[in-house]
């Protein structure tokens, strides 16, 4: 966490991570970013305390790792980067803590890697709540348990009130590729099916009916999850995904646009295939949103060959996070670049690219 060390046997930041609290301020102030005795006592009271694993429990300014153990793994490092501003904090099923693990970690899935090792950076307005950054620490910490990764470095930032909007967090992850597998847009072929693995839109409606500012009162719950799990079960069945998304920012329509301009093809969807819980359905008839661009942040979408559909299908419906899958459209030839959507009404409508946010700051 940006913290020389000397011998660990020496340093007293590695001998404290169960004693009691050592930050005893209410909230964050500037000198928690001093790089002071307060920046160390928050970052090892907070931080190493629930982040502690043998890698960063060395507290260099950097993680090392052992490549002959990652070639074992696969031929390929996965690498990506994300930063995550959500507002509110704490949403209905999740908070912004798990939302930066999970995000992270299906980022990487989705290349087909198995998702080893993530870094966490955040930025603290002055005036966060001590108790709210430990709230989130905790979160993230169980949600990497929970997927089997570990957040091995990572650096503190604070700013004057007023120049954040209380907590932003930066994650990276590293994962390994198996050999033998390739997947990406470009592999995309006209009579390929696409396939998604649950109901659309439940994250950007949970974050919109948490912030308060409309007179709506429904229990929707973001659908916050890691899918690399499910990722490895497909692929143990199919290795021959063509390409694979989250349906994350923008949504489905984002995704599936991409996929067609990367590869050159279209894609047709059918609107009675596309699952989206009626109480979403219901909020975005109110609000005049289309659930086709709502935000996601458990939702897969997967590209393969019609004949290996059923296949994939069946490996996704196995998993809990794919017991809702299905399929909801096909690869087309023309036109080139453009995704149509055949309506319940029996015709068909261009789904074009999201111009603009529908719904701000919810990733």
């Amino acid at each position: 966490m940006n913290i020389s060390p000397t011998n660990p046997a020496q340093n007293p930041l590695l001998q404290t991570h169960h004693r009691q609290a050592k930050v005893r301020d209410t909230h964050i102030t500037l000198a928690h970013g001093s790089g002071g005795k307060a920046m160390h006592d928050l970052i090892d009271d907070i931080f190493v305390n629930n982040f502690n694993n043998p890698i960063l429990s060395q507290l260099e300014d950097q993680a090392s790792f052992n490549l002959a153990s990652l070639l074992q793994q696969g031929d390929r490092l996965a690498f990506t980067t994300d930063s995550y501003v959500v507002d509110p904090l704490f949403f209905p099923g999740s908070d912004i803590g798990e939302l930066a693990i999970n995000g992270t970690i299906n980022d990487l899935a989705v290349s087909g890697a198995k998702p080893l090792y993530l870094t966490c950076s955040v930025i603290l307005e002055e005036g966060l709540p001590v108790k709210t950054l430990r709230q989130i620490a905790a979160s993230m910490q169980a949600a990497a348990k929970n997927a089997g990764v570990q957040i091995v470095t990572g650096d503190t930032k604070v700013v004057h009130r007023g120049a954040a909007d209380k907590l932003f967090i930066n994650t990276t992850g590293i994962g390994v590729i198996p050999t033998g597998i390739n997947i990406s847009s470009h592999n995309i072929q006209p009579g390929d099916a696409v396939i998604i693995n649950g109901e659309l839109g439940n994250h950007g409606a949970a974050i919109l009916i948490a912030r308060g500012e409309l007179a709506l009162e429904t229990n929707i719950i973001s659908d916050c999850q890691p899918l690399h799990s499910l990722v490895e079960t497909i692929l143990n069945q199919c290795p021959q995904i063509h390409a694979m998304r989250d349906a994350t920012r923008g949504g489905l329509a984002t995704v599936l646009n991409e996929f067609a301009l990367s590869s050159h093809v279209g894609i047709r969807l059918d609107e009675q295939s596309i699952p989206v819980d009626e109480k979403v359905k219901s909020v975005c008839e109110i609000l005049g949103l289309d659930p086709l661009y709502l935000a996601n942040e458990g939702k897969l979408v997967v590209v393969v060959g019609r004949e290996h559909a059923d296949t994939v299908l069946s490996a996704m419906k196995s998993h809990p996070a794919g017991k809702n899958a299905c399929v909801i459209g096909e690869v087309i030839t023309s036109p080139p670049g453009i995704v149509l959507l055949k309506t319940t009404f029996g015709t068909e409508r261009i789904v074009d690219m999201l111009i603009s946010e529908q719904l701000p700051r919810i990733c």
